[in-house]
């Protein structure tokens, strides 16, 4: 995989774009997917489907097309990819929904839509030129360049919103964000969701968790126990219903399986 961090018109939108080269041919990869609480928007070649999976022991799942956006989770789904083809995807941030695909992002939260439905023709004009670049890099600039296009269409995040996410950031608790809005707390949920697609309470639980399993993999040595403390959860039965809520295993299930990358968990 080679990533890369977006031009500095896109770091607003875009934390980072990646692309994967075409795999020699073999079984596919089945695999669970652990939340991020932020949305991907993905294009594969033809020879690399995707297929979600309600089950391991589901042998047919749903098909998904080439151009793919996944919204902001708080829960891990199941997918099969076939071995052949490449993909190229950028990981969005909170506000970049509204103006690249139209639509709030909790309409998109907790499913895949198929770039089709939200750009029409302009998402296969956009597979064919990722795909038509010679090379990862190429790709990646054609990328890059199909989304810097769209800007015009980008509307600044909610200033509310970008506040209480650098305080998520800072691991202040929701309800002093809540409070420091100057919203009442229905109204702020409300744009808050709109905004990022989950809850405010949900972000936050999401981001904590995506920031111990990255100090897990840089850490190995630690023990859940050091972790779930140096992430502020308050006893270990707080941690391990959290993590099984997130990622749809214990965690010693989860270091059992040693995935490669943190939210990405093989079948068995």
């Amino acid at each position: 995989m080679l990533q890369r961090e977006p031009p500095p018109v896109l770091r607003p939108f875009v934390s980072r774009l990646w692309t994967i080269e075409p795999t020699a041919s073999g079984p596919a990869l089945r695999e669970r997917v652990l939340p991020t609480a932020r949305m991907h928007l993905v294009f594969r070649s033809s020879a690399h489907s995707l297929r979600i999976l309600d089950d391991p022991r589901d042998r047919r799942g749903s098909n998904f097309g080439h151009a793919i956006v996944g919204g902001a989770r708080a829960g891990a789904y199941l997918r099969e990819v076939l071995p052949g083809g490449a993909s190229v995807g950028a990981e969005l941030r909170a506000g970049a929904c509204m103006g690249l695909f139209g639509v709030p992002a909790d309409t998109m939260a907790d499913r895949h839509t198929l770039l089709e439905d939200l750009w029409g023709a302009g998402a296969m004009h956009a597979c064919d030129r990722i795909f038509s670049a010679r090379g990862a890099a190429a790709r990646l600039d054609a990328f890059a360049e199909i989304l810097t296009a769209r800007l015009p269409r980008v509307h600044g995040l909610h200033p509310a919103v970008a506040t209480a996410l650098a305080g998520f950031r800072e691991s202040q608790e929701v309800h002093a964000v809540v409070a420091a809005s100057g919203y009442s707390h229905r109204h702020f949920i409300a744009v808050f969701e709109r905004e990022t697609g989950l809850t405010p309470k949900r972000f936050s639980r999401v981001q904590r968790f995506r920031k111990l399993l990255a100090h897990a993999a840089a850490h190995p040595a630690l023990s859940w126990t050091e972790l779930a403390l140096a992430h502020g959860y308050s006893d270990q039965p707080h941690f391990n219903r959290d993590f099984r809520a997130f990622a749809g295993m214990t965690p010693g299930e989860y270091r059992r399986a040693a995935p490669r990358y943190p939210h990405h968990v093989p079948l068995a």
